[in-house]
């Protein structure tokens, strides 16, 4: 009896050391409130708190993934999508995290939902398609500047969806051939006046030197000369019978 008076009183020692150890790993730190205030961050390692008077909320430091659920934005030029991300960020400051803020994790998400809207709907439908790196910088920059006083640092910001109806599918699909189409017709208008332009120079040579017009004509005869399918009746010209004529008055 007298040694179990004894050993009772140390029992309690032990349970109170023993339950007054945490042990955080390097990752964590934990937020203490000492009888409901503030005292400090501690951690990552061997702690120790006061069980009774002292309690801890333990902190995730790493980087933390958070999808942000699909939104229904409407664009600038009227256009109804639906639009999802996904937000990487990660706690800098443990005591703001905690004080500042009920849930941070949650707080972050419908801050990210709101300024994914607001900044998507400032937007036509063919900036959100093309220029996808612009507008996560845009809405990385809004989150991380709102989310300081949280203690949060916001890395990145990933858009990783656009989603269109079908009628608009269809008539985006349309203005693609449509598009097509009329690059093609440039292309071939361009292609017309750069051969215009170098017959006009070959023109010009040729009328600067008549022997070379007589060649010209000779080839073409044999070219045509090659079907014989067909019946071909061409002019002569003047220019090919004239020194004939010439050559024989002169022997005449």
């Amino acid at each position: 009896m007298f040694i179990e008076i004894y050993l009772l009183p140390l029992i309690v020692l032990i349970a109170l050391f023993v339950g007054s150890i945490r042990i955080l790993r390097e990752y964590v730190r934990g937020v203490i409130f000492t009888l409901g205030r503030f005292t400090g961050v501690k951690g990552p390692g061997l702690i120790f708190v006061v069980p009774g008077i002292q309690n801890i909320v333990k902190v995730d430091l790493r980087l933390q993934v958070m999808d942000v659920p699909s939104q229904d934005v409407i664009s600038r030029d009227n256009v109804s999508v639906k639009v999802n991300a996904v937000v990487y960020f990660r706690v800098i400051d443990p005591e703001k995290a905690v004080i500042q803020v009920e849930e941070y994790r949650v707080a972050t998400s419908q801050l990210a939902q709101t300024t994914l809207r607001s900044v998507l709907g400032q937007h036509e439908l063919d900036e959100m398609l093309a220029e996808r790196d612009k507008l996560n910088d845009d809405v990385r920059a809004i989150l991380d500047s709102q989310t300081d006083a949280w203690g949060i640092k916001v890395a990145n910001v990933e858009i990783k969806h656009v989603d269109l109806d079908e009628s608009m599918i269809r008539a985006i699909a349309r203005q693609a051939e449509a598009e097509r189409s009329r690059r093609a017709k440039v292309i071939h208008a361009e292609g017309e006046q750069q051969a215009a332009e170098k017959l006009m120079e070959a023109a010009k040579t040729l009328s600067q030197q008549p022997q070379a017009i007589q060649l010209r004509f000779l080839e073409t005869l044999t070219a045509i000369a090659g079907d014989r399918t067909s019946t071909i009746v061409f002019p002569l010209p003047m220019d090919l019978i004239t020194p004939l004529l010439d050559k024989r008055e002169k022997n005449a």
